[in-house]
C-alpha cells in the first residue's frame, strides 16, 4: 500500500491551501481562493496517469480510471469536496505531526494553552500508537475533506501503478462549495457517467453511512420600535426581547448539544439584534420525514401563536429546505452499502453503519439519480481547532476504495 509519508504529503500539500467556501457569495465557487487547489488537483490527476480530466467553469472536477477487464462491469465514483467550512478559519494551517501517540494530552498552542486531550476527546485513544495529525490550535485542520480527496487520489495511484489489481470504470469527482450546502448543486451527474458512487466525507474510521438528516434553514426576523429611551414608556418595542420569547417557546432540550443518533433538534446559530430589528438563524434536522415537517410546523405556529399575542405582525418566517434522507434513494439498492461493508471486512475493518448526523454531498446526489453512501475519511473534530486525522485511517480508507473496486469485478 502507498507508505504512510507518501499520504501525509499529498494531505498536508492540500491542508496548506486556504479552501473557505463563503455563504454569501453567489459565485461558484463561492471564493476565488478554492481555485488554487482545483487547479492543483487536475495537475495532480494528470501526472499519476488518469483519463478524461476535465474541469468546468464551476471548478467542479471529474476523471476516469477506465477499466482493465474485459466484460461489462458497473461503473463505480468516488466523490469529495475540496472547501473547508467558514465556521472556524481555514488560513495559514500549520499542520503538526505526532509520531506514534502515546495517549497523553497534545499541547497544540503553548502559547494560548490549547490542548487536544483524550479526557475531553475519548476518541484519541482509539489511535495510541500510530501518526495524528492536527492543527496547532490557531485554524482547523481541514481533513474535511482534504482527507477524503487525499485518499480518492491516492487509491487510484495505486490501482494505476498495479494493474493486476482487476477493476471495473472508476470514477472522481472533485467539488467546491459543499460546506455551505452547495456541493452538489452544478454537479453533472450524467457527464460523471456512474451507477452509483460514494461520498468519502465520513469521521471515525469505520464508518458507513445511507441515513442523513432532512434538512431546512429557517429565519426569524423580529420586528420593534424605537425611541428614545427617555421617553420610552409605553412606546418603545424591544424587537430582542420579542426574539428572546420565540428562542425559550421551542422545546429546550431539542438542540445539538442534548441529542444523538437519529434525535432531530433545532439549533440556532446566529442571533444578531438591535432594539428595532433582530434576526434568529436556524437550521432545523430529522431522520424522520414526518418529524422533520412538524418541526417546520411547529415554528410556524410559534410565529403565529406570538404574532396573535402581540396583536401585530412582529415576526416574519422563512424556512427553505436544504436536503433530505438518501436513505430513500439508496435502500432499493442496498448491494452498493453491502459492497462497502463486505470491503471493509475484507481487510480487518468493523464497519460502523449508523446515521449521519448531518449531510454530505450524496444525499443530494441521491437525489439527482447517483446513489451515493457516505465512507470515513478518518477525520475527527471537523471545523473547529481541534481537528486530527490518524494517518492510518487514511491508508486504511484507500485500501476500502481499491477493495471495493476489485470485489465489484469479482461479481
Amino acid at each position: 500500500m502507498i507508505s504512510k509519508q507518501h499520504i501525509i504529503d499529498r494531505f498536508i500539500s492540500y491542508v496548506n491551501i486556504d479552501t473557505e467556501s463563503d455563504p454569501n457569495s453567489n459565485t461558484t465557487p463561492s471564493t476565488a481562493k478554492q481555485w488554487d487547489l482545483a487547479n492543483k488537483l487536475v495537475d495532480e490527476l494528470k501526472a499519476i496517469g488518469m483519463s478524461n480530466i476535465s474541469i468546468d467553469e464551476n471548478a467542479y472536477i471529474m476523471a476516469t480510471l477506465p477499466s482493465n477487464v474485459d466484460k461489462d462491469l458497473p461503473t463505480i465514483g468516488f466523490i469529495s469536496h475540496f472547501d473547508t467550512t467558514p465556521d472556524f478559519t481555514g488560513a495559514n494551517v500549520k499542520p503538526q505531526i505526532i509520531e506514534n501517540y502515546d495517549g497523553s494530552d497534545i499541547v497544540l498552542n503553548a502559547a494560548e494553552n490549547i490542548i487536544l486531550s483524550p479526557d475531553y476527546f475519548e476518541d484519541l485513544l482509539l489511535y495510541k500508537g500510530q501518526t495524528l495529525i492536527t492543527t496547532d490550535g490557531t485554524t482547523l485542520l481541514g481533513a474535511d475533506d482534504k482527507a477524503g480527496i487525499t485518499e480518492i487520489v491516492s487509491a487510484m495511484e495505486y490501482l494505476i501503478n498495479h494493474p493486476e489489481i482487476k477493476h471495473g470504470t472508476l470514477k472522481v469527482g472533485f467539488t467546491p462549495d459543499e460546506e455551505i450546502g452547495r456541493g452538489a448543486h452544478k454537479f453533472d451527474v450524467e457527464k460523471f457517467g456512474a451507477d452509483w458512487a460514494y461520498t468519502m466525507d465520513g469521521s471515525q474510521i469505520g464508518e458507513l453511512e445511507y441515513e442523513n438528516f432532512n434538512a431546512a434553514g429557517a429565519v426569524i426576523k423580529a420586528k420593534g420600535k424605537i425611541v428614545h429611551p427617555g421617553y420610552a414608556k409605553g412606546k418603545m418595542i424591544n424587537s430582542m426581547y420579542y426574539a428572546t420569547e420565540f428562542i425559550n417557546t421551542l422545546p429546550r432540550l431539542e438542540t445539538p448539544e442534548h441529542t444523538e443518533g437519529y434525535e432531530g433538534f433545532f439549533h440556532l446559530y446566529s442571533m444578531k439584534g438591535e432594539v428595532e430589528d433582530t434576526v434568529l438563524e436556524y437550521i432545523i434536522r430529522d431522520h424522520d420525514k414526518v418529524k422533520f415537517e412538524a418541526r417546520k410546523a411547529l415554528m410556524q405556529k410559534i410565529v403565529t401563536d406570538l404574532n396573535t399575542k402581540f396583536e401585530a405582525e412582529v415576526f416574519t418566517l422563512d424556512i427553505k429546505d436544504q436536503y433530505f434522507n438518501m436513505k430513500e434513494k439508496v435502500e432499493p439498492v442496498m448491494h452498493i452499502v453491502d459492497l462497502a461493508e463486505n470491503a471493509m471486512q475484507a481487510i480487518g475493518i468493523t464497519p460502523l453503519i449508523k446515521p449521519i448526523r448531518g449531510g454530505t454531498d450524496g444525499s443530494q446526489l441521491s437525489y439527482m439519480g447517483l446513489p451515493c453512501p457516505n465512507i470515513f475519511a478518518g477525520g475527527h473534530n471537523f471545523h473547529g481547532r481541534y481537528e486530527y486525522v490518524p494517518v492510518e485511517s487514511m491508508q486504511k480508507a484507500i485500501e476500502v476504495i481499491c477493495k471495493i473496486a476489485e470485489l465489484a469485478a469479482k461479481k
